[in-house]
């Protein structure tokens, strides 16, 4: 599997954000701050680094005041602000615990074990209970796959039960009465998309375009052939159906056409 690159400034995005832990916030804060070329984008970074951490200001700078945050799940560390001046930032990661949380730049940064915690602890009416958004954002990350079947044929020898979980899919199920929904779950790999290559163009093809036309040729040829257009030539002949059958020749029975387009 190919290595994520590290997380710098100059690539942080929305997405890989996702990547970073407390102190590597604080450490990218920090480079920004004392690079010129970098400090003026400080409210972008900022904007970014809060889509993925908690991050407050600890306006009483007290010992007492730093515990109850750490007690919390926040690490504290002071930052540079803009005119210089020294503050301290109580940060956290946001926890991805409920399906709301779950959002396209951070489906990736979960395990299929940590999603069906998710969906375990969300919700109990099965994969189709879950709003249509949801389900997009889950399939942009994993491979999803359902099954509802009798208790006793769940996990029948050589179905699909027993396929899916020899090919390390994660399984969540819910039951409902009799009958159990299993819904499977695999992370998606990633796909890397190769740039087309610019074609060449072959020595000797010139450009059609008509830039390249002495400028009487180009008149010529872009001369409105409307202006060729005779309404005198409009006869009843000009508006001569092709069908000349009786209506009551032609097989167009309701019946033969099916509901979905599909012709019997």
């Amino acid at each position: 599997m190919k290595q994520k690159p590290a997380v710098t400034l100059k690539n942080l995005s929305k997405g890989n954000v996702w990547d970073l832990q407390e102190n590597d916030l604080f450490r990218l804060w920090e480079t920004a701050g004392k690079n010129a070329d970098l400090k003026d984008n400080m409210r972008h970074y900022f904007d970014i680094f809060h889509t993925a951490f908690e991050i407050e200001e600890v306006k009483v700078d007290k010992p007492e005041v730093v515990k109850k945050y750490e007690a919390r799940g926040f690490k504290t560390d002071m930052v540079s602000k803009d005119d210089g001046s020294k503050v301290r930032w109580a940060v956290k990661k946001r926890p991805i615990q409920r399906i709301t949380d779950l959002t396209y730049e951070n489906i990736r940064h979960i395990s299929a074990a940590k999603l069906m915690e998710i969906l375990d602890r969300n919700f109990g009416g099965g994969w189709d209970s879950l709003p249509q958004s949801v389900q997009d954002i889950i399939e942009s990350g994993f491979e999803i796959s359902t099954t509802t079947l009798p208790k006793d044929r769940l996990k029948k020898e050589g179905g699909m039960y027993e396929k899916k979980v020899n090919d390390g899919f994660e399984v969540l199920e819910i039951p409902k009465g009799t009958w159990v929904e299993a819904i499977f779950a695999k992370v998606k790999p990633l796909v890397e998309i190769p740039k087309p290559e610019p074609e060449e163009k072959p020595l000797g093809d010139e450009d059609d375009s008509d830039e390249d036309l002495p400028e009487e040729t180009k008149d010529e040829y872009n001369e409105d052939d409307e202006d060729d257009f005779d309404d005198d030539k409009l006869t009843e002949e000009s508006y001569r159906t092709t069908y000349e059958e009786n209506p009551e020749d032609l097989d167009l029975e309701a019946e033969d056409v099916s509901d979905d387009g599909d012709y019997e």
